[in-house]
This record gives C-alpha cells, sequence and structure tokens, in this order.
C-alpha cells in the first residue's frame, strides 16, 4: 500500500509547474506584437491605448468592437498599457502569468477533489506546457483564453468549497466568478454543464444528494444551477446580437448546414489527434468553400460513436472516463462550427479547456492501468518525465513561429493547403517590411484562390498605390467597390488613387460618399479636406478637417492643414493655434515639404520667437 505524500509535496508540485511551464514558455519574452488581432485588441486601438480612463472603460463595457462584448478582455488590455505602455514583452509575460495561475488552480481543483496527487500533477503539467495551448498564451490577442479560464476554474474552486458545505453566500460567489468569466470570454456557458459532470464524478453529490433530498437527485442538482444556467442563455443571446450585427455570422448564413455539420464531425476527431499528436500547427486552417470528402466526416462519426459507447458502458467502473469525454465533447460545442464565426475549420485555440477531458483520460487512465505493477512509480516517472520533455520541446519550438508576423505566416502556409487569409496577411507582413514585390505574389495567391478576397484585393491595391502604379491601384479598388459597393473603405481608397492621378472631382464623390456611409470615417473626411483644400474651396475643406480632427486630434497633418485653410479665409488667430498643434504632435511635421510650412508661417505672421519653422532652416 502506498504512503501518503509528505503535507508539503503539493507545494514542491506546484513550484515544479511554475519551474517547467517557463522553461516551456520562456522564448515567449522574444516575440512581439504580430498584425493577426493584435492591432484589433491593441496596438492600433486608440481606447485599449489610452489606458484606463473613465471614456475608456465606458467604452469597454458598451462597445461591440471585434464582434464580441467582453469588457474584462478589455479591461485586461488597457490595463497593461496603463502599466508598460507597448512594450510587447510585458502583454506576454501578463498572459504567461494568468496561464500559470491556471495550471496551479487546475491542479488544486483535481487534487482536493480526487485526493490523487500524481495523476492531477501529470493533467496540470500537460494542460501547462501542451504545444496546442501556445497560441492561447502567446498570441496577444488571445488574452480573452487565459483571461476567462483564470475565472473558469475560480467558480469550479468556489463550487467545490460549495459542495463540501451548501450555503447562500458561497452560491453567490460561484455565481460572481461565472459572471466575470462570461464577461471575458462567452465561451464559458458550457460551465454549468461542466459543474454537472463534476457532479457525478469526482464530488459524487448525485449520491449525497440522494441521501439528504427525496426528489430526484439530477432534477436537484439542475435546478440547483439554474442562476448558472440562466446566465449562460443571457451571454448566448447577447453573443449572437453582437455577431449577427457586426456581420460576424454572415459565412453562417452562407454555408450550408451539411458542411459546418461535417466539418463538425472531423474536427471533433483532428483536435484529438492534435492533442495527443501535435504537430502542423497553423495560426488558422482554411474552411473549405466546398466541405470536405464524404467519407471523412462518416468516418469520424463512426469512431466517435463507437468510443462515446464504450467509455459509457465503462462509467461505472472508471467514471473519470465519461466524465473526462464529456467534458471535451462538451466544451467543445460553442466553437466546433455549428454556428459558424469566422473562416477557420478550426483552431489550436479552441482546445484551451476542452483538452483537459483528453488529459484526465490519459492520465487518470495510466495511473489505474498500472496501479497493480509492482514497477509503476518508476514506469509512470520515466514516461511522465519523457512525456513532459518532448512537450516541453515542441512548445519551445512552437513559440518560435510566433516571433513575428512572417515567421507566423511562413509556417501556416508551409503546414496549410489553400490558405487564401493566411497569404493575404503574409502579403501585408511583405510590404510593411519592404518587400512589396513579394507581396503582390501573395496578394496574387490569394485572389486565385478566392477571387471575392476583397482585403486581398484592396490590399493588393494599396501595394500598387504605393509604388506609383497607379493606374493599376484604381483598377483593383474598382473591382473592390463592385463587390462591396457600400464600403466606406473602398470607397475612400478608390478616392485617394484618383487623387494620384490628379482626377479631384471624382475623388471628392468617392471622399464624399466613404463620408456619407460612416459619418465618423476620420481618414474619409481628412482625405476631402485635402482634396478641396488643392482646389481652393477652403471653406468647405474646413468643415471636413474640423471634423477629422475632433475624430483623431493627434495628427500632425490635419491640424497642419487646417491651419493652412483657416489662414486662406482670414482666420489667422485659428490658423496659429492648429499650426502649433501641428509642431507640437510632429516637430518635423513629416511629410510636409518645407517651402509650405514657411510660407504658411509668413502667412498667419508668427513673431519670429514663436514660429516653429525659423529662417535658417533649410
Amino acid at each position: 500500500m502506498d504512503r501518503p505524500l509528505n503535507k508539503y509535496w503539493p507545494l514542491y508540485i506546484c513550484a515544479g509547474l511554475i519551474l517547467v511551464t517557463l522553461i516551456a514558455f520562456e522564448p515567449v519574452r522574444r516575440n512581439i506584437f504580430v498584425s493577426y488581432d493584435d492591432n484589433t485588441y491593441v496596438t492600433d486601438n486608440p481606447h485599449v491605448k489610452t489606458g484606463l480612463t473613465r471614456q475608456s472603460i465606458i467604452w469597454a463595457f458598451t462597445t461591440t468592437y471585434a464582434s464580441n462584448w467582453h469588457p474584462l478582455t478589455w479591461l485586461s488590455h488597457m490595463l497593461d498599457c496603463q502599466l508598460f505602455g507597448l512594450n510587447p514583452l510585458w502583454h506576454h509575460l501578463t498572459s504567461l502569468l494568468f496561464h500559470i495561475a491556471n495550471t496551479l488552480l487546475l491542479f488544486w481543483v483535481l487534487k482536493r477533489t480526487t485526493g490523487a496527487a500524481w495523476p492531477s500533477a501529470f493533467v496540470a503539467a500537460a494542460f501547462a506546457i501542451h504545444p496546442l495551448h501556445v497560441e492561447s498564451v502567446a498570441w496577444i490577442a488571445e488574452r480573452k483564453d487565459v483571461l476567462s479560464s483564470l475565472f473558469w476554474f475560480l467558480t469550479i474552486a468556489a463550487y467545490i468549497r460549495y459542495a463540501e458545505r451548501p450555503g447562500v453566500a458561497k452560491f453567490l460567489l460561484v455565481i460572481l466568478a461565472f459572471l466575470l468569466g462570461l464577461m471575458a470570454k462567452p465561451m464559458l456557458v458550457t460551465l454549468p454543464f461542466v459543474l454537472l459532470l463534476l457532479d457525478y464524478w469526482p464530488l459524487h453529490r448525485f449520491e449525497s444528494v440522494q441521501i439528504n433530498c427525496r426528489i430526484s437527485p439530477t432534477l436537484y442538482l439542475l435546478v440547483e444551477k439554474l442562476p448558472l444556467f440562466i446566465l449562460a442563455m443571457v451571454s448566448c443571446v447577447i453573443t449572437y446580437i453582437v455577431q449577427q450585427s457586426t456581420g460576424a455570422l454572415k459565412l453562417t448564413e452562407t454555408l450550408p448546414l451539411n458542411i459546418r455539420i461535417s466539418n463538425a464531425l472531423v474536427s471533433y476527431l483532428v483536435y484529438v489527434v492534435k492533442v495527443v499528436y501535435p504537430s502542423r500547427l497553423a495560426v488558422l486552417y482554411p474552411l473549405g468553400a466546398n466541405g470536405l470528402p464524404s467519407w471523412q466526416p462518416a468516418a469520424s462519426l463512426l469512431v466517435l460513436i463507437v468510443v462515446s459507447v464504450g467509455i459509457i458502458y465503462t462509467a461505472g467502473r472508471r467514471p473519470y472516463l465519461i466524465v473526462g469525454w464529456l467534458w471535451y465533447l462538451g466544451t467543445l460545442v460553442p466553437v466546433i462550427g455549428l454556428v459558424q464565426v469566422g473562416s477557420q475549420a478550426m483552431a489550436d485555440r479552441y482546445t484551451y479547456l476542452p483538452s483537459i477531458g483528453i488529459f484526465i483520460i490519459l492520465c487518470f487512465g495510466a495511473a489505474e492501468l498500472l496501479a497493480k505493477w509492482r514497477y509503476r512509480k518508476i514506469a509512470l516517472a520515466v514516461l511522465g518525465g519523457a512525456v513532459i520533455a518532448v512537450l516541453v520541446i515542441c512548445t519551445r519550438i512552437q513559440l518560435r513561429y510566433w516571433r513575428n508576423d512572417l515567421t507566423l505566416y511562413e509556417r501556416a502556409l508551409a503546414v496549410t493547403r489553400n490558405n487564401f487569409i493566411i497569404h493575404h496577411n503574409y502579403g501585408y507582413a511583405l510590404f510593411k517590411h519592404g518587400r512589396p514585390d513579394k507581396a503582390i505574389i501573395h496578394y496574387k495567391e490569394a485572389l486565385q484562390i478566392r477571387p471575392d478576397c476583397t482585403d486581398a484585393r484592396s490590399g493588393l491595391g494599396y501595394v500598387f498605390a504605393r509604388l506609383g502604379r497607379v493606374d493599376e491601384a484604381v483598377k483593383e479598388y474598382r473591382q473592390v467597390l463592385q463587390m462591396l459597393p457600400d464600403s466606406s473603405n473602398a470607397h475612400n481608397d478608390l478616392g485617394t488613387a484618383l487623387g494620384k492621378q490628379g482626377k479631384l472631382d471624382e475623388a471628392i464623390e468617392h471622399f464624399n460618399e466613404a463620408a456619407k456611409i460612416t459619418p465618423d470615417f476620420a481618414d474619409a473626411h481628412r482625405n476631402l479636406g485635402f482634396a478641396l483644400t488643392r482646389q481652393g474651396k477652403f471653406t468647405e475643406a474646413i468643415t471636413h478637417l474640423t471634423k477629422a480632427v475632433q475624430l483623431n486630434p493627434d495628427s500632425a497633418l490635419i491640424h497642419f492643414f487646417l491651419a493652412s485653410a483657416l489662414a486662406n479665409v482670414g482666420k489667422t488667430d485659428e490658423a496659429k493655434l492648429h499650426f502649433k498643434e501641428a509642431f507640437r504632435i510632429d516637430p518635423n511635421l513629416t511629410g510636409v515639404p518645407q517651402n509650405l510650412k514657411r510660407n504658411l508661417n509668413h502667412q498667419i505672421g508668427l513673431d519670429r520667437n514663436d514660429a516653429p519653422v525659423k529662417e535658417n532652416e533649410p
């Protein structure tokens, strides 16, 4: 019979979990922000970059930006910017700290409820260092994964305390933790079902409730969790409304149900394979518009049925099998693709919580399988150590692909096919890194795969415009506008290109249309103001440049050209204010020829000591 663990062993295990996680994720400190959603969530988001202010906090609770309502996630990013600015190191370390906290809580939950320290430790270790979880930890935009999971585990921890000694105050704590989790990411809607699974094993509440009440244990436990189910339903409704209003569910409307079901069945099986054998991981796995070969979903369904029947058959003797399996199947439901959000067939980040079910099956199963073997301790130590070592190496390798845009997209293209989104993103990254010729190749590759990819066509037009190939840019922008006639961005892009061709009247028409479609589109008002200034229509230009300044007060160029327009209508005092503000924001006023600066300086008559542009400047 095994001797009980020393009382300090759980602390040693926690220290080991922290150490192995730090070793596995150490390369993340060299990673930077990537252009895939990190700009949306942090680097190009003015509300987040300003940190925690009254206005930004209100925005976090009221916005549907990025097709989600997750105020706590926004607040988390804002706090990082408040403390660390845009230094990616600290943003990465914050996500890593959340991941470590989740690992320790997972160990505590399993150890507290099962009493099995070593199987619990190996489940937590696999969770901590599995390569599939690199995406959730190393992708700053996926802060919502690690943050919401923290509240997932806190909810379970609070529920365990409640289950041990039920009380209203303790259950209110469960509700609060669950509510906070939903405010970080709505994927937590399956948590009430997971609590029911934990009631079955390892809490064994079905038996204890049967002793203490006269109604059915199942009915009692369901009614007990009714507030949690109501919160989950409300979260589902909010998420659906938000994603419907922002167009995130358009693919669901156009993608046939049979394709979505087929993809879901195959994904369930592929996720298991990737948990056991994590290879060829990518930031995006493209969803084929024509679906999968019919034999794949049929074979997947057959395997899932056979495994499920086998697990149900052994549920009485090995309850951890059915709990782990249903944990895996159930927690994937919100993201398995039956309601399609985005164009991915599957995603590594979706396994962050569901994979725990597979880890429970494998780790507790291995412990039971070797329980009666004489050399089980040595076998478990060797096997566990080897698996941990392999996972650490794989995770460190996977983290290198997340180092920057180029490495991330190159890897995705190397392990997937027909990935038009990644070709588009790679084109953008290549242009940003000064490789426009290669960027054009990948934009065209994206269009070869998906001719209706307006993002790729707009990107191609932008590269052409920057290279001076304006006629080709106009051609691309016109095609985008044919597909998206109500796109303010398309109108603005085409207007910009037409302006470079000298076709100001047509350009102004498109800028006006862009501003009409999106009244708060700062770039459209700016470009319209610039074009009107070139035509000498200063009064009209002032109207739009004033609007642009209100929407984008940190643009030195807008302040300068507004000053110029004001000076031309005799409003010298106002012109002086905007002229000085332009130089305060950018002392070099990048992008404005020196003669224009000097001419405006003389025009508004600033004193020699106050003038931003000195007479002896070249």
